[in-house]
């Protein structure tokens, strides 16, 4: 039996996620077939797109070489094979040719549906890539890429790893191989935030989720890292007024409002959207309108008015938080 599965499809929307299970399936494969033929290279590589795969062409590629090592096909977007290829596709899986792997990509959805399920019959192996839209699963993501590095991280800094660098997963991999390879011990969220202390705008987006969510301590620990470290008192207010004012919004759409359509409305990513509707659980309209008065009220005495910004600034984020809990 084959130390790597000979037919991988790999099904989803999620460019990043295709792009790792390609390249992990491609490296295992390669480390196999390496070894079967004593140190050879791996094979040969062939990556071309389902819509360029010509009638027998996949054995053509997976065929026995008369100088061996094996072969290693890739084919991209094989939703878009012509429906006698993905018949070749699906006989060559039942029956795959030895000392050869095939890599297929497809974007799942109803196009090219039947070769998912001739294929996965077949006994293909499938990974699954889906889009990845929620909070939830964009925590859940970083998490596992914490495990992944083996490092140890807490829940602050998973939320501060998102509120610094967002939802871009690709961004949030690299994030966490270089606090790995930068830092020592349990990484929490001063940790992240000192790493990404250039981030003035996402440092206050921090300390606006913390307080609209409720979390004084961790809101008031935040506001006195960003001023310690150089965060601009008006950046701060800002991101506490972008921060109330979404939750103002979103509230205001209809429940079952479509969370793509929503972000295009109000102006913040989707997955912002959902971070905001979990937020808003503890928040009741008049609660919204007298934190954006507070927010206001801080905002000129930051900008002028008041005799410390610090002050002002603490001093709204306790308001906030007060209206939180208090406005039922």
């Amino acid at each position: 039996m084959a130390a790597y599965p000979p037919v991988t499809l790999v099904v989803g929307e999620e460019e990043f996620l295709v792009d790792r299970a390609v390249r992990q399936s491609l490296a295992q494969a390669r480390a196999a077939l390496a070894a079967e033929a004593g140190g050879a290279d791996g094979g040969d590589l062939h990556e071309l797109e389902g819509s360029a795969l010509t009638a027998g062409e996949i054995n053509a590629l997976t065929s026995p070489s008369l100088f061996g090592g094996g072969s290693i096909v890739i084919v991209r977007n094989a939703q878009n094979v012509a429906k006698d290829i993905a018949a070749e596709l699906a006989k060559y899986a039942a029956s795959p040719a030895p000392d050869a792997a095939v890599i297929l990509t497809h974007a799942g959805g109803v196009k090219g549906k039947a070769l998912v399920t001739d294929l996965t019959k077949a006994g293909a192996a499938v990974v699954s890539c889906p889009k990845l839209t929620r909070v939830s699963e964009r925590t859940d993501f970083v998490r596992q890429e914490f495990r992944r590095v083996g490092r140890q991280a807490d829940e602050g800094a998973v939320r501060a790893l998102l509120d610094a660098i967002g939802g871009d997963l690709r961004e949030l991999a690299s994030a966490v191989d270089q606090l790995a390879s930068d830092t020592e011990g349990r990484i929490g969220s001063a940790v992240v935030a000192r790493y990404y202390r250039g981030r003035a705008e996402a440092t206050g987006f921090s300390v606006a989720d913390h307080a609209v969510e409720g979390r004084l301590n961790e809101a008031l620990e935040q506001l006195r890292w960003a001023l310690a470290t150089g965060t601009a008192p008006v950046l701060i207010t800002s991101a506490l007024a972008t921060g109330v004012r979404l939750l103002g919004r979103v509230g205001a759409a209809p429940r079952g409002a479509n969370a793509n359509a929503l972000a295009a409305e109000v102006g913040a990513p989707p997955w912002k959207i959902d971070r905001i509707r979990q937020q808003l659980r503890g928040w009741h309209p008049d609660g919204v309108g007298r934190a954006l008065q507070a927010v206001a009220e801080a905002d000129a005495q930051v900008k002028g008015g008041g005799v410390s910004p610090e002050y002002a600034l603490e001093r709204a984020i306790r308001q906030i938080v007060a209206y939180r809990v208090s406005a039922r």
